[in-house]
Order: structure tokens, then sequence, then C-alpha cells
């Protein structure tokens, strides 16, 4: 395994990430696992960006739309199954492409994850049914009394983290920020990482002008679809949540669809906070054309042998 190869195309949200991919693995005949934890659920599709159905023939996916939202799902039960896919997918191909934005979710395939301990299921179910009938505020309070050092540098917006980290807390009577950074499973395949960009004026703009198309697409429609299950986790997320507010008669459609462009471009600023740290990432502008990038992929593999 130490000839293999994982390319991974990370960046903010909007920033073309996708199209970059398919160039990528077409290039090299190749596959794409997909790490955007959005893109996972068969039920939302607009609004978080699914690729194409043009998209998708133009290069082979994996772990897109691949479970429901009723499913209970976490990033390790996401590492498992991508190195297990990746692992088979190398004994055909010499390189594979990753392309996603959610930073855990890559950095489970890239690094690994920190080592936790079995909890029991009815500890993360009690903390589900607080969240929904208490809200996210609630859990935000408890994590911050059980493990201050976590909740000061956690992306506390994001109910699927508090939770994640509670449970730790709850079920082993230690800090979830007592098991990071502890040693990780190495991989045994080498990885290079692009990461694509732009001035965030550019991001911004381009953000904007996707919530404008996911609406002319449908996005309303989609979450009015979705509005019995707006208790569940994976919809409490930018574009749906929004939307669940002014069908709930709280907020109008402008604004609504305003506020969905003003959460996505926080999200895109933390996303980029994140990658920003990962010094192997070679960064590129947006415009980039891909036939240079694969350039400067052919020449980092030669590197390797």
């Amino acid at each position: 395994m130490n000839n293999k190869v994982l390319i991974s195309v990370v960046g903010p949200t909007a920033i073309g990430k996708t199209a970059m991919g398919i160039h990528i693995a077409n290039f090299f005949n190749t596959e794409i696992i997909s790490a955007d934890s959005r893109q996972f659920f068969k039920e939302m599709s607009i609004g978080t960006a699914v690729p194409s159905a043009e998209e998708l023939a133009a290069a082979k996916h994996h772990f897109i739309q691949h479970i429901s939202i009723e499913d209970q799902y976490s990033v390790g039960d996401f590492e498992k199954q991508a190195m297990t896919k990746i692992n088979k997918l190398f004994q055909d191909h010499d390189i594979l492409v990753m392309v996603g934005g959610s930073g855990l979710y890559v950095k489970s395939i890239t690094e690994g994850l920190d080592d936790f301990p079995e909890i029991k299921p009815e500890i993360r179910q009690n903390l589900n049914e607080l969240f929904e009938k208490e809200g996210l505020q609630k859990l935000q309070d408890k994590l911050k009394n059980l493990d201050p050092a976590y909740f000061s540098k956690a992306d506390i917006e994001n109910p699927h983290r508090v939770i994640r980290a509670l449970e730790i807390c709850l079920g082993t009577g230690k800090t979830f920020s007592s098991f990071l950074n502890q040693k990780k499973n190495t991989r045994n395949f080498n990885i290079i990482e692009i990461g694509l960009t732009a001035d965030r004026q550019i991001i911004y703009d381009r953000i904007n002008l996707r919530v404008d198309l996911m609406m002319q697409a449908g996005l309303l429609e989609e979450a009015s679809q979705l509005y019995s299950k707006k208790h569940l986790n994976a919809l409490n997320t930018v574009g749906y949540k929004e939307l669940f507010s002014y069908l709930d008669h709280e907020i109008d459609l402008d604004f609504a669809v305003s506020e969905i462009k003003k959460n996505t471009r926080r999200f895109a600023k933390r996303q980029l906070t994140w990658f920003r740290k990962n010094q192997k990432i070679h960064w590129f502008d947006y415009k980039t054309k891909p036939e240079k990038v694969n350039q400067f992929i052919s020449e980092e593999i030669k590197t390797l042998k």
C-alpha cells in the first residue's frame, strides 16, 4: 500500500470542489470518496448541493446519499466505512480522490480519529430528547459546565458535536477534551492535500448566488416535505432550519433566505479557519485550471516513489 495515493480536495462551500474532484478523478482514471457530511442523506438534495446526475455520471462517487436522516450516523461510522471502501478500491486503483468540506470527516481519513470508549446508546437518546424538548442552548450550557476547555474551542452551533461531547462526558465521567490528541491510527497510503480558495468577497458572492439558485431549484418545497421531521439532528442545518422558521410563521421568506446566506457565509468562514491550520494543504485559487492542478499532483506523486 505504500505506493497508493489518496488525493484530498478541500475548501469552503461553493468554491468548486465537486468539479475539481471530478477533473482529477477523470485524469487519474479513478473514483471519488465524498467527505461532505451533509450530502450523506438521501432525503436532502437541493439544500446540500448534492452533485448533479451528470456529475455523478462523470466519475464514480461513494458516500453520496447513502443513509437516511432517520439513521444515527457519526464521524466514527464514516471513518470505519470509508476506510473499508478505500482499502477495497486501492486493490484496483493506485490513486483515489476524496472531496469534501466537512473538516472532521476529512481528518478522520487523513489522520484518524481520537479513540473514544463505547457509550451506552441510551445516553445519546436522552440527549437527543433533551435537544428536541429544550433546544441547543440547554445542551450548550451543560457542555460548558462539564467540559469548559472543549466548549471554548468547539463548534457549539453544531448539535452533533455538542451531543457527541456530552455523551462522552456523561458516559465516562471524564471530559471529552481529555480523549483528544491521543496517538492516532497511522495510514498505510500516501496523502496529497489540495485546497481551493478565493478572496473572501468572491466566496461570499458565490454563496449568495448558490442560495438563490437553490431557491429557484425548489429548496422551499424540499424543506416543506421534510418539515414533519424537523426535530431530527440531520435537519438542524443551514438551509433547512431557516425555512422551517418561515414555515412556522416566525419570519418571512425574504428574511429566511437572507439568514441562509448569512449562516452559510459563517459556515464557510469556519471551514477556512479549520483548513488553514493544516500546513500540509497545497492551496490553489478557485480559478486555477484543472490541468495545472493535475500537473502539480503528478509531480508530487513522483517525489513519493
